[in-house]
């Protein structure tokens, strides 16, 4: 966005899933955000508030990213899958645009040409496991906590038809406590008599443990045990995207602010 523009244009790739649709929502509730394209294979040539029943949102829908990126815009959303994630962000980099990732299960490898990608573009990538302030608490206790407690280990809960293991929310959580330190625990996992996947994955030095059952969306829990004592933070959303529309919108308007590259975590744009 340049120095003259009032509004932020946004491209939103998964304008029609549970996550992006609520977005959409907030963007045409906002004075300084708008909607200028979508992306959504199966309702492609329609207008987005046609679709959502919300007629403030008269951008077209678009079936693949390049041609909704072919409208024009200040910062492209990212709330699809796995699968595609990658290569949209890369698209909308190459097309001059920020960009923000509201999708989970991306690898390291991919963030890291991501970043590349970003650092070449001069551009700037928000990456959010969670967008819900609940979570950006829960990270920054988490974090004072591993600085005084040597032990801990992560539960993922998620619905039993999210298909990434981990969460971005747990993954986001495991690489932000290994920035503090490595966890230390008494009996290293490789020393499990049994089965040690029973033990969880390790990520970033922190075993992962992810539950995928009805009754859930989302949710994080961290454990911390001392002799005779532990502590328990713990997240959960509940049935409704619209936790987290304030801190995507909040990382469409300050992502272009942040230095070229790939960041992580809502905090990076919030004064905390």
């Amino acid at each position: 966005m340049t120095s003259g523009d009032a509004v932020t244009r946004v491209c939103l790739a998964g304008a029609t899933g549970w996550a992006g649709s609520e977005l959409a929502r907030g963007i045409a509730a906002a004075a300084d955000v708008r909607l200028v394209a979508a992306v959504a294979r199966s309702q492609a040539g329609r207008v987005l508030g046609e679709v959502l029943g919300v007629p403030e949102l008269g951008c077209r829908v678009f079936a693949t990213a390049a041609e909704a990126l072919g409208e024009g815009c200040d910062v492209f959303v990212e709330y699809t899958r796995p699968a595609s994630a990658k290569a949209h962000a890369l698209a909308a980099l190459a097309s001059g645009a920020h960009v923000v990732i509201g999708t989970s299960g991306l690898t390291e490898a991919e963030y890291g040409e991501i970043d590349l990608a970003a650092r070449a573009a001069s551009k700037a990538v928000l990456a959010v496991g969670n967008f819900a302030l609940t979570v950006v608490l829960l990270q920054k206790f988490a974090e004072a906590a591993a600085r005084l407690i040597p032990q801990w280990e992560i539960i993922d809960y998620a619905r039993d038809d999210k298909p990434d293991a981990p969460s971005g929310t747990a993954r986001e959580l495991a690489q932000r406590l290994a920035a503090v330190r490595t966890p230390r625990p008494t009996l290293p996992v490789e020393q499990t008599v049994g089965e040690p996947q029973a033990r969880g994955a390790t990520i970033a030095g922190t075993q992962v443990h992810s539950l995928r059952l009805p009754g859930f969306v989302i949710g994080a829990e961290v454990v911390f045990g001392m002799p005779d004592q532990r502590l328990t933070i713990r997240h959960d959303a509940g049935s409704s995207a619209r936790p987290y529309v304030d801190g995507a919108l909040l990382a469409c308007r300050k992502v272009a602010t942040l230095a070229p590259g790939v960041h992580r975590g809502l905090d990076r744009v919030l004064e905390l």
